[in-house]
Formats: C-alpha cells, structure tokens, sequence
C-alpha cells in the first residue's frame, strides 16, 4: 500500500482555488491559419495578451530541452495550434466508453503524476489543438449506426476543459452535437470552469463526465486541476435544470484511477459522502469505475517527468496483464481488485439507487 498525504495536507490542498492555464508560448503552423477556426482561436487568445508565433513551416520546433525534465516543462508551457492529420479521420472504436473516438486536441495542461498520455503520444507533451475542427466534426456524421444512438468519446487525448478558454472547441462540438440525431458526446475533466457553457443547446446529446479520486490522491497526483469540490460543485451546476439550453446536461462521475492506499476505504467513502451531498436531487448520473494500472512504457515515461513522485508503480505488487500484441500492462492483483470491486458497487448503489454504473475496468 502507497503512503500519500496526511489529514492536514489534504484539507490544504483540497481547497486549492482552480486557474485558467496560460502557456507561455503559443504557435501557429501555416496550414492551420489557413482554417478559419485557426485564426477563430487566435482572436480568443489575443485577449490574454500572449504572444503568438506562425511558423515557417507545419513542423513543431523549440521543445526540445537537454534533460528530459527540461523538455518536459518547455512543451507543457507551449500551445501549438495545428491540424489533425488525415489518420485523425478514420475512427477508432473505443470500448467499454464509446462506440468511436474523435479527438480535438492531444495533450493535457495538466500535471497528474499517473497520466495515461504518458507512452501513449509521441514526441513532447505539447498541448495541440486542431484548427480544422469543423471538418473533424462533420467527419463523425460518416459513422452512425443507422437505427441506433452512436457514442463519440472526444476526451481520449486530452482534457478539453483545460483549454476552452483558448479555443472554444468544446463550445462549437456540444452545439453541432446538439443539432445532430441519434447521437450521444461523452468527454471528461478534472477542471470546473462550466459557467460559460451552461446555456448551450445541447438537446440532451452530451454527457459531461468529472474526473474524481479519493482526496489523497487528488491533492498529492493531479497537480494544475480544480479541487475536488470545485469539480463536484461544477458537476452540481450541470446536472441542474435551466431556463435555457435545453435543461440539465446528463451527467457521470468517473473514478479513475482508483488506488489501494493506505486507508483507501475510508477516503473514497468520504468522498462519496461528499459527492451525494452536491447531488442531492433527482438526476441523469452514471459511474464509470477504472483502477491505476500502468505499462513499462509510462512507467518510464512518468519516472522521466515525477522523479519524486508518491505513486506506486510497484511491479511486485501487481499482476501482469498481456494483450494480443504482446504489450504488458500492471494491474491490481484479483483479490484485490475484487474487494474494490465490491466496495464500490455497494457504496454507489447505496448512495445513488439509480444511478447506472457502465463498468468497472
């Protein structure tokens, strides 16, 4: 079991006000310009008075640090506004949570010290936002399943909360969905600046899902996001009826990952307690239940980035986990992954009778 923070170091960081990112570095590549969202974008940022550079050519350059936590902190201070390659227009299917995957930028402004991006993105973790985002949306109209509700996940890469202040591409992706039939948008965010998009008519076609743990892992793990109670609270105004938009958005939690800490019970049962106290009124709710699990690959990755990191990456302690490619992946051991498993179905289903749980992974 992984030691994280005291009782006292929690409440401090628990209550961490949340701030909008703002790199100190924003590009442009020419191709991107040329799209009219591309310089869309751009009159949003000049409003924060950062400078921004069009580049000669498509090609990212001025990331690369001598040291690997140097490079580190150059591409997660750096926005490159840019355009999804053509791969980006054959989607991929993405079980248990969506029917398909679409992406509207790769790359997250924020710290987790468990980040799945880790291994899974090449090159620097720059944050890039794709400027030919009315294409990429009119692409997924391609994959409907005719007679049936088709899903899109558009959180898989990226946390797009994070940076809508910037590029409003969440914005534009919530009403072209909400225009669209027999189709549902699914995304994920461990941030809380909703207000601004409250009012969108959606139609009931988006699900917005928060990103929740335990309090020790978000304090010590999830550096640069909203508190826990700034994100339940954000969860609390979306899940609200309102005058305009349509009504409340469908809402889900999604606990991930969750952790076999020390006293991990008693944690997410408090935050559990805390979450039922938000939602303390009939609503559209499900969970989606994903323990840590991590590859050689992010481990070496992560260790690059959180040399002193707290979580644990014990491969001793974990069951391996092969896939038909011959990757690896470490995952909790079965017992322990079946008294998570219990504890979690029972606290939800006591807490939120009607809630749906999707899955648990």
């Amino acid at each position: 079991m992984m030691q994280l923070l005291s009782s006292k170091q929690v409440e401090v960081n628990h209550t961490k006000t949340s701030k909008s990112w703002l790199p100190k570095r924003i590009i442009i590549t020419p191709d991107a310009y040329k799209e009219s969202f591309g310089r869309q974008m751009l009159q949003r940022i000049e409003s924060f008075n950062i400078s921004i550079e069009l580049l000669k050519n498509n090609r990212i350059t001025g990331v690369k640090g001598e040291t690997e936590k140097e490079t580190y902190k150059l591409a997660k201070n750096t926005l490159a506004i840019v355009n999804a390659p053509p791969s980006a227009f054959n989607l991929r299917p993405i079980p248990p949570s969506a029917n398909y995957q679409f992406h509207l930028a790769e790359g997250c402004p924020a710290h987790c010290q468990y980040c799945y991006l880790a291994g899974s993105l090449q090159g620097a973790p720059v944050v890039r936002v794709f400027a030919n985002l009315p294409s990429i949306l009119q692409n997924t109209t391609r994959y409907r399943n005719a007679g049936s509700i088709t899903s899109f996940e558009a959180s898989c890469y990226t946390d797009p909360l994070s940076i809508e202040h910037l590029t409003g591409s969440l914005e534009e992706t919530i009403r072209f969905f909400g225009e669209q039939q027999n189709v549902h948008l699914r995304f994920v965010t461990k941030f809380d600046a909703v207000d601004k998009l409250l009012d969108i008519p959606h139609n009931g076609n988006t699900r917005w899902r928060i990103s929740l743990n335990a309090a020790p892992v978000s304090a010590r793990l999830e550096g640069g996001t909203a508190s826990l109670t700034a994100r339940m609270q954000a969860l609390r105004k979306l899940a609200l009826p309102k005058v305009k938009g349509g009504g409340a958005y469908p809402i889900g939690v999604v606990l991930a990952p969750i952790m076999a800490f020390e006293g991990w019970k008693e944690s997410y049962a408090a935050m559990l307690v805390q979450l039922q106290q938000q939602l303390d009124f009939s609503t559209d709710l499900t969970f989606e239940l994903i323990t840590h699990r991590f590859t050689p690959g992010s481990k070496e990755v992560l260790l690059s980035w959180y040399p002193n990191t707290g979580l644990d990456m014990d491969e001793s302690k974990r069951a391996a986990k092969h896939n038909k490619f011959g990757g690896r992946k470490f995952i909790y051991t079965p017992v322990v992954m079946n008294e998570m498993k219990q504890f979690f179905y029972k606290e939800i289903n006591n807490r939120f009778p009607d809630a749906k749980i999707l899955y648990w992974t």
